[in-house]
């Protein structure tokens, strides 16, 4: 039986609530499915709840909503954290990244996170 784990696009307002959001889809409330885009990859290679567990689906219920909130101006916040915190030797590429991202252009959080779920587990993002 395929497991069906629904994020409600409503209840994201930001990258952090969005950890939120699916860690409790997964494994409950208060539960863990990933902190950063890294370890949310890992998540959804296995371990973490799905997919060892079985087929599942993720539910994205109301996503332009999420899209909304995960756009750009999140985009260049996430940018700027990851700037502050980047090795010498990524520095450039990221404040590009950042540039971009103020420019309005570029990929967003939302763009990364759904990317992610498509590379990790291919089929089980439901964008509704």
């Amino acid at each position: 039986m395929t497991k069906t784990y629904v994020i409600d696009g409503a209840e994201v307002t930001g990258l952090d609530s969005f950890w939120r959001v699916i860690g409790e889809a997964v494994n409950g409330p208060e539960g863990y499915f990933g902190r950063n885009l890294d370890a949310f990859a890992d998540c959804l290679s296995g371990g973490m709840g799905t997919p060892d567990d079985g087929d599942y689906l993720i539910e994205w219920r109301d996503h332009e909503s999420s899209r909304r909130a995960l756009g750009h101006p999140e985009t260049v916040r996430q940018l700027e954290l990851r700037l502050a915190r980047s090795h010498p030797s990524n520095k450039a590429a990221v404040a590009e990244d950042l540039e971009r991202a103020r420019a309005g252009e570029g990929p967003t959080v939302f763009d990364e996170l759904v990317a992610i779920i498509e590379e990790r587990a291919p089929g089980v993002l439901r964008l509704l």
